[in-house]
C-alpha cells in the first residue's frame, strides 16, 4: 500500500505497516503487489508476457527503455516485447478493491476501539493517523469514515489531556471537513464551541489548526450562523486577522473565515461591535433597501472609537447624508442616529461637513408641517449640529441654501433662538450648545451677539440660568460667558432687573464638588460684567458673593480645592470679581469688607501665582486701588506736646510706634492697605520684567502710588531703592514696549529723578536719556511735559526752557 502522508513527528507515524498487518483479516497476496513498486496495485495492467503491473509504474519503465535506446522488455521475464499494449486487469482490480474494503473496514473498526480517552496516547495517535492517511489516500474514504460514525469519536479527542492528541484530532477533523458532506457532521454538538476555545490556546500549532478547521466549516452557509453564535468567536477571529504576532497562514485563515461569516447580518453586526466595520458599511452601501436601513440603524447604536468614526465618515458619510435629503422618515431616522455617532469626533465631523450635511440638517430642524421630523428626531438633529459646531470650522463660508445664508446669518440665528424658547429641555440644551460653539470662535461671535441683540433674546437666555435641568443651565451659563465680553452692559442691565439669576450664579460658584466647567463659566460671566457698575456690585455684596469668593480663592491657594483644567479659569474669574470691591472703596461698607478679610494681603499673595498672568495683573490693579486709599486711611499721630521735639531724639522717618514714612501715619496692610507692609513692594517690583505687558502695566501702576501727590515722594523713592526697584523701572522706560507703559514709566522716572543723588547717577546712562528724549519728542502732550521735567533733572534741558507750561 502507499506510504502514509507526512504527519507530525509523533507516534502516529510509527509502525504504520505493523498497524496494517495486525489489522488484516486476510493475508496480503503476492498477486496484489506490483513487481516494480512492491505496493498494492490500484490500476493493474497486463503485458503480452502475462505479467501484471501498476499502470503508472510499467509506463515509466517502458519510457526509460525508449530513452536509453533499448528495446522494450518485460521487467520480470526480461523478454523483448513485440507490443507495448497494456491490457487492464479488471478482475484483479475488483478483487483488490474488495480485499481493500474488507481490510479498511476492519482497520476502521480497530480505530473505533482505539479512539477512547481511556486508551494510551500511542494507540489514539495511531488510530487518528490511520484515519488521516485513509482520507488523504482515497477521497471517497472520507464518506466511508462518516458512515462508520468515526467523526464524533475523533471530535471527542479534542478534549484529550494530551496536546499531541488534540493537535492530531484537529488535523483529522479538518481533512474530514474538506468533504462538503462531512461539514455538518463535524459541527454536531458543541464541537464548534470547543474548536473556538483552541483559538485562544497558548500553542500556536493548536491555534493554526483550529482556525484552519473553522475556515473549512465556514464554507458551509448554515454553519456560519452557528459559528457566529459561539460567544467570543468573532471577537477572537477579528483579533487574529489583524494580529502582528500570529504566523501568516493563521492570519490568512482567520481573515477568510470572517469573509465567509459575513453571509449573515447577525455576524456582520458582531464584527462591527468588535471594530470590523467594513462588512457593515458594504451592506449599508450595496445591500437591499431593507438591509441598508437595518445597517444604518445598527450603526447608530454602536459605540465607536474615534479612528473608526473617521473611517465610517470617509466610507459612508456621503451616503448617509443623501438618505437625509431624500429618504423616507424611517430611513432618515436611521441615518440621523448613525450620523449622531459619527459626528461626535472633530475629524469625522469635518468630513461630514464636507459631505454636505449642514443644509439638510438645518432644514430638518426648522421644518414645520406634515413632513417635519418628530421632536425626538429633532433632538438628534440638534445634537448632531452641536457636534458639528464644536469642530471649529469657519461656518461663515458654508452656505445653507440658494440665498447663501449661513449658520451665523441673522435669520438662521433668530430661528435657533426661537426654537430654544419653544421646545423642550433636551432640544434647548443642544441648541444652546450650538450657540456656545458659534460664540467660542472669534470670527463668528460678533454675528451671534448682533442677532441676540436684534431679537431681544437676552432676558430669555438669562432665564435659563435657573433651569432645573443641569445640562440646560450649564449650556446657558457657558453661552452667556462667551458673549459677556461683547455685551456686558446688556447682561448687567438684565441681572439688575431680576436678581434671582444673579443669586443662581453665585450659588453655582459656591458649590463644593471640586471645580467644574460650569463654575468656571459662571465666574467668567460675572467677571466680564462692567466692573464699576456700583449697583451690581452692591447686589453681589448682598448675595454674600464676595465672602464666598474670598473663601474659594484661599482654599485654592492652600491646595484644598483641586479642579484640574478648570481651576485656572475659575480662579481668574474669582479674582476679577473680587477686584470689583477695590473699585468701591468710596463706600464704607466695602472698606470694612476689605479690612475684615485683609484683601490687600490676599492680593499680595496672588502676585506670586506664576503662570496665571490674569490673576497677577488683576491683583496688581487691585493693589493700586487699595494703595491709593492708604493716604486717606492712615491715622496721623497726635502732634507732640509743647516743649517736646521728636527730632531731638534722632527720629527722622518713623518712630518706634510704627509711623509709616510714606504716609506719615499709623499704617498696616490690613487696615490701611499700605504696600510697605507684607513685602508687597518687592513682589510688585519682581513683576516688572514679566513677559506680559498687562502684568507689567498693572504692577508699575501699583508701585506709582508710592510716588503720587499726597504722600512723601522722597521716602517713596527710598522705599523703591531698598526694594531694588529703580533699575527695573528704568528698564521698562528704555524697552518702550507699549505706549501705556512708556507714559507710566516716564511719570515714575520723573518723580524718582527729583532726588539729586539718583539724578546724578542716572545722568550718565545714555539709554535712559535716549528714552526720555523719545518720549519728549513723540509722546502725547502730558507725556512730553513730564519728560521735559525729567530731562531737566538730568541736565539734558536747561531749567529756563519754557516750551511747556509747568504742571500744577
Amino acid at each position: 500500500m502507499a506510504e502514509p502522508a507526512d504527519g507530525y513527528n509523533d507516534s502516529s507515524t510509527h509502525s504504520t505497516d505493523s498497524y496494517h498487518e495486525t489489522t488484516h483479516i486476510e493475508p496480503l497476496y503476492e498477486a496484489f503487489l506490483c513487481p516494480l513498486t512492491r505496493k498494492i496495485m490500484h490500476n493493474p495492467v497486463t503485458l503480452e508476457t502475462g505479467q501484471t503491473f501498476e499502470r503508472e509504474a510499467i509506463e515509466k519503465w517502458l519510457r526509460e527503455c525508449t530513452v536509453n535506446g533499448k528495446p522494450p522488455t518485460c521487467p520480470v521475464t526480461r523478454k523483448v516485447l513485440s507490443s507495448t499494449e497494456l491490457n487492464p486487469s479488471i478482475a484483479l482490480r475488483n478483487t483488490i478493491e474488495e480485499w481493500s474494503q474488507r481490510n479498511e473496514a476492519a482497520r476502521l473498526d480497530v480505530a473505533r476501539k482505539s479512539l477512547s480517552v481511556g486508551n494510551s496516547e500511542t494507540e489514539v495517535l495511531q488510530a487518528l493517523g490511520y484515519v488521516t492517511e485513509l482520507c488523504l489516500m482515497i477521497r471517497a474514504q472520507k464518506n466511508f469514515v462518516r458512515r462508520r460514525e468515526l467523526i464524533p469519536l475523533v471530535a471527542d479527542m479534542l478534549k484529550s489531556t494530551s496536546r499531541r492528541v488534540r493537535l492530531k484530532a484537529l488535523e483529522t477533523l479538518r481533512i474530514l471537513a474538506e468533504d462538503d458532506d462531512n461539514k455538518e457532521n463535524v459541527a454536531v454538538g458543541d464541537t464548534i464551541r470547543t474548536i473556538v476555545k483552541f483559538l485562544s490556546h497558548e500553542h500556536s500549532q493548536e491555534r493554526e489548526e483550529a482556525v484552519s478547521l473553522l475556515y473549512e466549516l465556514s464554507k458551509n452557509a448554515s454553519l456560519c450562523e452557528k459559528i457566529g453564535d459561539v460567544t467570543g468567536a468573532i471577537l477572537i477571529l477579528v483579533g487574529m486577522s489583524s494580529s502582528k504576532s500570529e504566523n501568516v497562514l493563521t492570519v490568512e485563515r482567520a481573515e477568510k473565515t470572517l469573509e465567509n461569516l459575513e453571509r449573515y447580518e447577525k455576524n456582520v453586526r458582531q464584527m462591527a461591535e468588535n471594530g470590523r466595520l467594513r462588512p457593515l458599511l458594504t451592506l449599508l452601501l450595496q445591500g437591499s433597501p431593507d438591509t441598508q436601513l437595518s445597517m444604518a440603524a445598527y450603526l447608530g447604536e454602536l459605540v465607536l472609537s474615534n479612528d473608526v468614526k473617521v473611517f465610517v465618515a470617509e466610507t459612508a458619510g456621503s451616503a448617509l447624508v443623501n438618505v437625509m435629503r431624500s429618504g423616507n422618515k424611517q430611513a432618515r431616522e436611521a441615518a440621523l442616529k448613525a450620523l449622531n455617532q459619527i459626528s461626535s469626533y472633530e475629524t469625522s465631523a469635518k468630513i461630514l461637513i464636507e459631505a454636505g450635511i449642514l443644509p439638510p440638517l438645518v432644514k430638518d430642524l426648522f421644518m414645520v408641517g406634515s413632513n417635519q421630523l418628530p421632536m425626538r428626531l429633532k433632538e438628534v438633529s440638534a445634537t448632531i449640529l452641536a457636534n458639528l459646531v464644536a469642530c471649529g470650522v469657519n461656518f461663515e463660508s458654508i452656505p445653507l441654501d440658494h440665498n447663501r445664508q449661513t449658520l451665523v446669518s441673522e435669520d438662521i440665528v433668530h430661528n435657533l433662538l426661537h426654537l430654544i424658547s419653544n421646545t423642550g429641555p433636551a432640544i434647548e440644551c443642544k441648541l444652546l450648545q450650538v450657540l456656545v460653539g458659534l460664540t467660542s470662535s472669534l470670527s463668528t461671535v460678533s454675528n451671534i451677539v448682533a442677532a441676540i441683540k436684534s431679537s431681544g433674546a437676552t432676558i430669555s437666555l438669562i432665564q435659563f440660568i435657573e433651569a432645573p435641568q443641569w445640562e440646560v443651565r450649564m449650556a446657558a451659563i457657558k453661552l452667556l460667558n462667551n458673549i459677556s465680553p461683547h455685551m456686558g452692559q446688556d447682561l448687567a442691565d438684565s441681572f439688575r432687573a431680576d436678581g434671582s439669576q444673579l443669586s443662581s450664579l453665585v450659588g453655582v460658584m459656591a458649590e463644593n464638588n471640586g471645580i467644574s466647567d460650569e463654575q468656571a463659566a459662571a465666574a467668567g460671566l460675572l467677571a466680564d460684567l462692567p466692573e464699576r457698575d456700583s449697583v451690581l456690585t452692591r447686589r453681589l455684596l448682598e448675595e454674600n458673593a464676595f465672602m464666598i469668593i474670598i473663601s474659594k480663592v484661599k482654599r485654592i491657594r492652600q491646595g484644598e480645592i483641586r479642579g484640574g483644567r478648570f481651576a485656572t479659569p475659575f480662579l481668574e474669574g474669582l479674582v476679577r470679581i473680587l477686584y470689583r470691591v477695590t473699585c468701591m472703596l468710596d463706600e464704607n461698607s466695602f472698606i470694612v469688607l476689605a479690612q475684615e478679610h485683609n484683601l490687600a494681603a490676599l492680593f499680595t499673595e496672588l502676585l506670586q501665582m506664576n503662570g496665571v498672568d490674569t490673576v497677577q495683573a488683576v491683583s496688581a490693579a487691585a493693589l493700586e486701588n487699595l494703595s491709593q486709599k492708604s493716604k486717606h486711611l492712615t491715622r496721623i499721630p497726635d502732634p507732640p506736646q509743647p516743649g517736646f521735639c521728636c527730632f531731638c531724639l534722632g527720629k527722622t522717618t518713623q518712630d518706634t510706634a510704627g509711623i509709616c514714612r510714606v504716609h506719615h501715619g499709623f499704617c498696616s496692610i490690613k487696615d490701611t492697605f499700605c504696600l510697605l507692609d507684607g513685602k508687597a513692594v518687592e513682589k510688585l517690583v519682581s513683576l516688572l520684567d514679566h513677559t506680559k505687558e498687562q502684568v507689567v502695566e498693572a504692577a508699575l501702576a501699583a508701585i506709582c502710588t508710592l510716588l503720587e501727590d499726597g504722600v512723601d515722594i522722597e521716602e517713596g523713592v527710598i522705599v523703591l531703592c531698598e526694594a531694588e526697584g529703580i533699575r527695573p523701572i528704568l528698564e521698562v522706560l528704555c524697552e518702550n514696549r507699549t505706549e501705556v507703559l512708556r507714559q507710566r514709566a516716564v511719570w515714575a522716572v520723573e518723580r524718582i529723578l527729583r532726588r539729586e543723588d539718583i539724578a546724578y547717577d542716572i545722568s550718565g546712562d545714555q539709554n535712559v536719556g535716549t528714552a526720555l528724549v523719545e518720549a519728549f519728542r513723540n509722546g502725547d502732550y502730558r507725556t512730553r511735559q513730564v519728560a521735559e521735567r525729567a530731562l531737566k533733572h538730568v541736565d539734558k534741558l536747561p531749567n529756563f526752557s519754557g516750551i511747556f507750561t509747568k504742571m500744577t
